[in-house]
């Protein structure tokens, strides 16, 4: 399973904010989905690791 920020609509983040202001504590929101990770090379894993240094990410190498 691999989770991400969630994409809100604007009555679903005015909602959040409501119960942000209620409870005085600021609220992530994460959506999250069934994968299932793919098994790299050695070569490929590098190859990877750069791209992510790089960039400052992580990536996630997944089966389709």
């Amino acid at each position: 399973m691999i989770c991400s920020l969630s994409k809100l609509s604007e009555n679903h983040l005015k909602e959040i904010n409501q119960l942000e202001t209620e409870i005085k504590t600021p609220l992530l929101a994460f959506s999250c989905y069934e994968v299932k990770s793919a098994i790299l090379t050695d070569d490929a894993l590098a190859k990877v690791e750069s791209l992510e240094k790089k960039l400052g990410i992580s990536l996630v190498a997944v089966n389709t």
